[in-house]
């Protein structure tokens, strides 16, 4: 029988670093050791997106994502079974999705901003943990990202901070952050925090099997 890997949660708000802290993570393990699993690849298509009231596309709601399909992914992960899926090109047109395998591995991480309220992946969960920074510091990094990564006008940038972005925070994210294994206080550095996170999983993987 397939053991059971080990599957932590990440959320936070947008720019709370939580991008960064997986990455940093990914760097210190094997795609063997630990597979990241990013609700980002989830997105239904720009044609299916929400339109506000002023006919602009809402990206962060619940409803922006094919939940049920990150489910299944997520079950079949466990079941020790890899995954393929076309990466998420943030709905860029010039960008060619690539296929990209991930593995199953003892070790499964789900990240995305919705994966705690998500209940069928959230009840999957041993671990949860909550990237959290202040508001300002949250919009600056949103500020920086969309405009020099995404070329994207500071008044667009601040519309969905605003509109979709902080409303959508307060409802369906930050809820679930009193619940958490883990806050992680990231309005300067992490790294305390992803030592700590590291040392758990190596624990984990140096385990005898049970």
């Amino acid at each position: 029988m397939h053991p059971k890997p080990f599957v932590i949660g990440i959320s936070g708000g947008s720019g709370s670093g939580k991008t960064t802290f997986v990455k940093e993570l990914a760097r210190s393990f094997s795609p063997e050791e630990v597979c990241i699993l990013s609700q980002d690849n989830y997105y239904k298509p720009r044609e299916q997106q929400h339109t506000d009231e002023n006919n602009e596309k809402n990206f962060d709601l619940p409803e922006s994502f094919k939940e049920e399909e990150y489910h299944q992914d997520v079950l079949r992960l466990l079941k020790g079974e890899d995954v393929v899926l076309k990466e998420y090109t943030y709905n860029n047109p010039l960008a060619e999705p690539k296929l990209v395998t991930y593995k199953a591995a003892p070790v499964v991480v789900i990240e995305g901003i919705f994966v705690f309220h998500f209940a069928d992946v959230s009840n999957l969960m041993d671990y949860k943990i909550f990237i959290d920074a202040d508001e300002h510091i949250k919009l600056i990094r949103r500020i920086r990202r969309d405009q020099i990564e995404r070329n994207y006008p500071l008044e667009d940038v601040l519309y969905r901070y605003q509109h979709h972005v902080f409303p959508s925070y307060a409802q369906y994210i930050l809820p679930y952050k009193s619940s958490c294994d883990m806050v992680v206080d990231n309005n300067v550095s992490f790294e305390d925090a992803m030592q700590n996170l590291k040392t758990t999983i190596r624990e984990r993987l140096n385990a005898p099997a049970q």
